[in-house]
């Protein structure tokens, strides 16, 4: 009999692991058990003792718990790549972001813009507006949220411009994603997963991440804004 397995994953993930669920076990694995926040608040809950089967995360927050003995490195596998994009509330006109001049002229025009303090997008987003000189302008009017889906803003109307991964502003209805920051001006984030060392279920989290990296999912991931 299959058991339970326990996921601790990246917000970005979400929608695709919570369609990739019934799959797995339809095809014979375990129920899949998932919690959902961003790296860092991730990465502080196992370094306060959280356990968990399988984590998935951003690469670098892998890295650093796999060197901490927390995740087995030989399990190690990436899942996906995402970009950083913007999105409007839905039917509100979208703004031209296809370069750093128009996207500098969008963020310094919206009347608001939000983004996360803690998730890898937001943290990106304040490196960017640091160098393109429009920190201080953007932060002045700018609704940070320490961590969650920052799309949520655009709905209740407290922001024009939602700043994060694609596949999380994806995540939630009544939006409209204009496209990805150019991508000259960032890095796609890498998302990858591990097994937990002290997991008392290795084959199944072996058998999962095998799962998870296989070329079945790659649909489910690209639906959801994820590149496999």
């Amino acid at each position: 009999m299959s058991h339970t397995i326990r996921v601790l994953s990246t917000l970005a993930l979400k929608d695709a692991v919570l369609a990739l669920a019934g799959q797995y076990r339809a095809g014979g694995g375990g129920h899949i058990d998932a919690d959902f926040a961003p790296t860092l608040a991730l990465l502080d809950r196992l370094r306060a003792g959280e356990g968990a089967d399988v984590v998935i995360l951003t690469r670098e927050g892998l890295d650093e718990v796999s060197r901490e003995g927390r995740v087995a490195a030989s399990s190690c596998v990436d899942l996906a790549r995402s970009w950083v994009g913007i999105a409007v509330k839905a039917g509100a006109p979208h703004p031209d972001i296809a370069t750093e001049a128009a996207l500098r002229a969008a963020l310094l025009g919206a009347r608001s813009v939000t983004y996360s303090r803690l998730g890898a997008s937001g943290i990106l987003f304040a490196k960017l507006i640091e160098q393109l000189g429009i920190a201080s302008d953007v932060n002045a009017k700018a609704t940070i949220i320490q961590q969650g889906f920052t799309a949520e803003k655009l709905v209740t109307g407290k922001a024009d411009l939602a700043v994060q991964q694609i596949s999380e502003l994806k995540q939630i209805e009544g939006i409209e994603v204009v496209g990805p920051i150019p991508h000259e001006l960032q890095t796609p984030a890498v998302f990858s997963a591990g097994r937990m060392a002290t997991t008392s279920r290795p084959d199944e989290a072996d058998r999962l991440l095998r799962f998870l990296a296989s070329g079945a999912v790659a649909p489910t991931l690209r639906a959801s804004g994820l590149d496999p």
